[in-house]
């Protein structure tokens, strides 16, 4: 009955796992979280504001289906203040949250029989997004030992002549990867000599710690921005989750293609949102800093406190707000009758044994690991880690 696409995608672990965290609260049970990749600040009030003051002057209406003009003006000079990179308004197309102009992108330039590559731990939805456009994701790893940076060499053993493009996510959801410099060149020369593109997805740039720099790939030559379609979204760093905007800068060509599909299948943002983005994007950034201060605080704990425990090994985090312990040394373990053999398992113990919602490894392609959230606050953490390292004192490493 449904369709080859539907039936050929996974469903999000992330989106499951929190309606069924929900549906056990509701319930009484009291589950601390980890698994929810949201800051746990509130929107800054001066954004906040603009709505309000959006609302007051009837903004509410239907906008042009790329964005207003003014928001992609103010777009363009955030890329060119903080990326060093120059785009015109008619380069710039704003979505309903940054996922809304990725699957935008590749179901613009993605066609069946083409890969697209992906390094790997990633994001859940991405592969799916790919599969979506009846293209084949290609996983590229990389290690722990490494960091988590690119392997350069992987990637181009992961070349075909079918390769389309390759999915970059830095900071990176889940590992906390940087992406350096030098290995972000490479990995433009190789798009720029096999005619492949780059979906940059910068959604944590913002959220960047111990002295390391967000670069954006586009801005290393002309050759390489003409192969990169950059994503950026407000809901991390500006604490804007729900507000759903998004957006993406790139090709005229491209992003005129990426606006003709969101034409038909979504129309314009939020009117109001986008109101509030022009706000967010050139009005004060001091909340960010105590955002972002806060968060490396928290950061720099977990990544201690993980180490510190029985079988568990964490590598550091510089950027964004996750954490990916691998906990594989418990698999193999007996509790209540029951053999742990993969991530899954161990969540559903830590859910059950001590009432801390992670998410399986397995999900960003990460089976040895779980994913850690730390947009909480650090008296949160703290509870959160001890019971999570009493629960596991009741296992064998």
């Amino acid at each position: 009955m449904l369709s080859k696409r539907i039936e050929n995608m996974n469903p999000s672990v992330t989106v499951e796992l929190t309606a069924k965290i929900e549906a056990l609260q509701r319930k009484g049970r009291e589950i601390l979280t980890f698994n929810v990749g949201e800051p746990d600040f509130n929107t800054p009030d001066n954004i906040c504001s603009a709505a309000k003051k959006a609302i007051d002057q009837g903004f509410t209406r239907y906008t042009p289906v790329p964005g207003i003009l003014e928001l992609r003006e103010a777009i363009c000079k955030k890329l060119g203040d903080d990326n060093n990179l120059a785009y015109t308004p008619d380069e710039i197309l704003v979505s309903t949250g940054a996922k809304q102009s990725l699957i935008n992108g590749v179901l613009a330039l993605c066609d069946p029989g083409d890969e697209v590559m992906v390094p790997t731990p990633c994001w859940v939805s991405y592969l799916e997004m790919i599969k979506l456009a009846q293209s084949t994701p290609v996983s590229v790893g990389t290690r722990k030992e490494d960091g988590f940076q690119l392997d350069i060499e992987q990637i181009k053993q992961s070349l075909s002549p079918r390769t389309k493009a390759i999915i970059l996510n830095t900071p990176n959801n889940p590992t906390g990867a940087v992406y350096r410099e030098e290995t972000l060149r490479e990995l433009g020369a190789l798009a720029v000599k096999h005619d492949f593109y780059i979906f940059a997805d910068e959604v944590y740039e913002k959220l960047v710690y111990t002295g390391e720099k967000h670069i954006s790939i586009a801005s290393l030559s002309p050759a390489i921005k003409e192969r990169t379609i950059t994503i950026n979204g407000l809901s991390k760093a500006y604490a804007m989750t729900g507000w759903r905007l998004g957006y993406a800068a790139g090709p005229e060509k491209i992003i005129k293609a990426m606006n003709s599909l969101q034409g038909h299948m979504t129309s314009a943002p939020n009117s109001i949102t986008q109101k509030t983005a022009i706000e967010a994007l050139l009005g004060s950034q001091e909340p960010l800093t105590a955002m972002r201060e806060k968060f490396d605080q928290r950061r720099q704990y977990i990544v201690s406190r993980l180490n510190k425990m029985p079988g568990i090994t964490c590598a550091d985090a510089k950027g964004a707000f996750y954490v990916l312990p691998e906990v594989s040394s418990y698999y193999e373990s007996r509790y209540k009758g029951k053999v742990l053999k993969h991530s899954a398992d161990l969540f559903e113990f830590l859910l059950e044994e001590a009432n801390i919602a992670v998410v399986p490894g397995a999900a960003f392609e990460a089976p040895d690991n779980l994913r850690i959230s730390y947009s909480n606050s650090l008296e949160n953490i703290k509870e959160r880690m001890e019971r999570m390292e009493k629960a596991l004192g009741l296992l064998k490493p």
